[in-house]
């Protein structure tokens, strides 16, 4: 255990003491000294009736802070948010940042929703609403409505004296965005550009006008791409009128690339990486059941295939020997080209006219890998067995099995993101099966071209 870990133990254990003894003052005091982040650890660390105590102790406000750190998508959400007093929940939820509420919401069925909501303020509700209008997927589920905006004809004195009103409730005041009497959005402004401006200067006359905006409807994959691409801390979100609606931050674009991650690694296991760690061992089954069934059909393909060539293996049951050997290698090879191409698609490394050309040189990468490998077990069998023609066949499919398997591993995330499906889909399971079965195609084919020069090896 680290130094640190230990550090931060003690400090649950103490703060556990001050709960069970009920010495609320020193708990408030230990408890909101700790960041947020440490805060929510502790709190779901606790029991239910010691996170009920901390209800009564600490204020919805302060509860709210420590909830904006937690994650949005943990099970235990409804049920956290149900062992509270509904106008304490509300409260709480009214006091976070109205995209965290939003997203903690979106776990309670409806009845719970429009209770918590009853309990706000007409206009607070209507903005919760609002967000949970949105596809989660879209730039819109994952804004906030928590901004600072000016109307272009202020001055920069005006700005900073309407910072020192609005800084308390924004999410970020590090971006001002400048809006014109229609309430079109015309510029930006970082905090630090406002400060270096004369107090009687006008906004609209040192604003950065080059906006870079995402549409409400636009997907979290390419919300993450503008904030790789441009290096932003936050980006303005419009509707189709051009209309400022929210903004996106930084930290929840980390949480969707993040997430994209443990999608794109679901796809290359062929099992849901969400699986809880409180899931029964029934509920986890089902969830990885499906690929595992899907994959023994496809794999029942193969095996009626080697059956089809018995009389071959019972003239030379050496093959046997090898099929495993090839199979194997030409799947770790078309895995290696679809992990390479699910991260060139998930970067936006790759557009149409890239296709073909990457494409040639993923046979060519095949080739050469292929070519390598083939030599390499040539030289194995041909030595082991005294037979350099089986040599030569193990390694003529060992060289086209890699080849044909780097392809397919590059080509079907490519063809299923053209034709508009996740490529992540073509999981690792799923084209290692796809390669045993050409794999197996390719090598019994070659094999009863030298049949009669390892007959009886």
């Amino acid at each position: 255990m680290d130094e640190s870990t230990k550090k931060q133990n003690d400090k649950f254990t103490e703060l556990k003491s001050f709960l069970d003894s009920d010495d609320r003052i020193r708990f408030r005091k230990s408890y909101l000294d700790m960041h947020f982040y440490d805060q929510s650890t502790f709190y779901l660390s606790l029991e239910k009736d010691e996170r009920i105590k901390m209800y009564s102790i600490l204020n919805p406000d302060e509860m709210g802070d420590m909830f904006d750190t937690i994650e949005d998508d943990l099970p235990l959400i409804p049920e956290l948010l149900d062992e509270m007093d509904v106008k304490y929940a509300s409260q709480m939820l009214n006091c976070m940042y109205d995209d965290n509420a939003a997203d903690l919401l979106e776990h309670m069925d409806k009845s719970h929703v429009d209770l918590f909501l009853s309990e706000m303020p007409k206009s607070d509700a209507n903005n919760l609403r609002g967000l949970l209008h949105y596809d989660t997927e879209t730039a819109g589920g994952i804004m906030t409505t928590d901004f600072v905006q000016f109307n272009q004809e202020f001055t920069a004195g005006e700005a900073i004296k309407g910072l020192r009103t609005l800084a308390e409730t924004a999410e970020t005041i590090y971006y001002l965005y400048i809006l014109d009497d229609n309430e079109d959005l015309v510029g930006v402004m970082s905090l630090r550009d406002l400060i270096m401006q004369k107090s009687k200067t006008v906004l609209k006359t040192v604003m950065n006008t080059d906006l870079i905006t995402v549409n409400v409807d636009d997907e979290q994959a390419d919300v993450a791409q503008v904030f790789r691409d441009y290096e932003f801390l936050a980006v303005p979100v419009v509707d189709h009128a051009n209309k400022l609606v929210g903004i996106i931050t930084v930290d929840d674009v980390i949480e969707v690339i993040d997430d994209e991650a443990q999608q794109d690694y679901s796809g290359l296991a062929g099992v849901d990486v969400d699986e809880s760690i409180s899931d029964n061992p029934f509920k986890a089954a089902t969830k990885r059941l499906p690929w595992l069934i899907t994959l023994l059909l496809l794999s029942m393909i193969t095996a009626t295939l080697i059956s089809k060539y018995e009389a071959l293996l019972a003239q030379a049951s050496i093959l046997a020997v090898f099929i495993s050997t090839i199979t194997g290698t030409a799947g770790n090879a078309g895995t290696q080209s679809l992990a390479v191409a699910v991260r060139r698609l998930a970067t936006d490394e790759i557009d149409r006219s890239d296709f073909f050309k990457l494409l040639g040189k993923e046979l060519v990468t095949g080739l050469v890998t292929g070519v390598v490998t083939g030599v390499s077990i040539f030289v194995l069998v041909g030595f082991w067995k005294h037979n350099f023609v089986l040599g030569l066949v193990i390694g003529l499919a060992m060289c086209a099995a890699i080849t044909v398997a780097n392809i397919a591993g590059s080509f079907i995330p490519m063809l299923m993101s053209r034709i508009g499906f996740d490529p992540a889909v073509a999981s690792g399971p799923f084209i290692s099966t796809l390669s045993d079965l050409t794999s197996v195609l390719i090598y019994f084919s070659i094999a009863g071209m030298f049949l009669q020069y390892f007959v009886g090896v």
